[in-house]
């Protein structure tokens, strides 16, 4: 990439998004009131294109490798409200109105526990 197209992703307004080899943007979706962080995932293109176009959290599912709409199954969605663009367009941070637990093992963010010295300590909620 040349200076000048570094310098339009990481100074203009242009929306580059900055895909990694896989394909692949980092997205972490933050709650829009609290500001907590509730989960990090991954966007293609498909699941950027999906997402601003409803509104509704997408995500590319590595493990099952297809589309994923955030709460298709629980009914947990994450309204999006705001997309925050990182300065070399690489990462997305997405301020949502969750509609429920955000993490698959019912608790309100994935990040729940905190590391204590070799272990895990349970944050309370």
């Amino acid at each position: 990439m040349s200076n000048t197209q570094a310098d339009e992703r990481e100074r203009g307004l242009q929306f580059l998004p900055r895909f990694d080899a896989k394909g692949l943007l980092t997205a972490i979706a933050v709650d829009t009131e609290s500001r907590d962080i509730l989960m990090v995932a991954f966007m293609d293109e498909d699941a950027l294109a999906k997402t601003r176009e409803t509104k509704l959290a997408h995500f590319h599912s590595r493990s099952r490798g297809k589309l994923w709409l955030k709460g298709e199954t629980s009914g947990n969605y994450l309204r999006v409200q705001d997309i925050l663009v990182d300065c070399d367009q690489d990462a997305l941070v997405l301020l949502v109105k969750p509609e429920g637990p955000a993490c698959h093992t019912g608790a309100r963010s994935c990040f729940y526990r905190r590391l204590e010295g070799d272990g895990l300590e349970r944050l309370d909620e």
